[in-house]
């Protein structure tokens, strides 16, 4: 693990000297060599995290159809350009400008999933307005949450996990898992993620 000061302000508060940089060099099986890049402030607590694999990654999708408890160990390699979708129960997260990468498994990524529902569900139900509308939002979101827990019952309702990746870095890590390079409508459509810090030479220079 390498960690260095960076002189560039920080991103978000824009202080100076408290941006640093952690590298660390790693081997995830299946998915070879990879660096994973961390910045921080310690201004303000901003923080990103990537991962980048030691050969260049063509734009993919990655997926996997999750009909067993066994599906949900399965390793995933999220990076800030991937989109999560499961299309069955029409969700989505999209890279947004403060998107980081991680590495989890099926069941984290589905625990993420299921904090938003309950976020949404719990700001449903604090309304006061009790419109026919929200009360079939809140009935999809229950029924989404069941959907979920189900998946690590013995013969679950089976759902497909998708990562778009337009960077080619995301990866579900397993025997059964399908890629596929990304159409050209999709390559138009998904968003990529937080742009990258730059760094002049001169910057890396005085921070070494």
């Amino acid at each position: 693990m390498n960690e260095q000061d960076i002189d560039f302000p920080c991103p978000v508060c824009g202080a100076l000297e408290s941006v640093k940089m952690i590298t660390h060099i790693d081997e995830i099986p299946y998915f070879g060599e990879h660096t994973q890049i961390t910045l921080l402030c310690n201004s303000c607590s901003w923080r990103q995290t990537d991962f980048i694999p030691a050969e260049g990654k063509k734009a993919g999708a990655w997926s996997l159809t999750i009909d067993s408890p066994e599906k949900l160990t399965a390793r995933v390699v999220r990076a800030s350009s991937c989109t999560i979708r499961i299309p069955e129960l029409d969700l989505a997260v999209n890279p947004g400008s403060n998107a980081t990468g991680y590495v989890s498994n099926v069941e984290g990524v589905l625990k993420r999933f299921q904090d938003i529902i309950n976020m949404v569900q719990r700001d449903l139900m604090s309304s006061p307005d009790n419109s026919h509308e929200e009360a079939e939002h809140l009935s999809q979101l229950i029924n989404m949450s069941a959907i979920i827990a189900q998946l690590s019952t013995e013969e679950p309702t089976p759902v497909t996990l998708e990562l778009l990746d337009p960077h080619g870095h995301s990866m579900i890590l397993h025997p059964d898992a399908n890629e596929r390079p990304l159409t050209t409508e999709e390559l138009v459509e998904l968003p990529v993620g937080p742009d990258p810090a730059v760094f002049s030479t001169d910057d890396m220079e005085n921070s070494s």
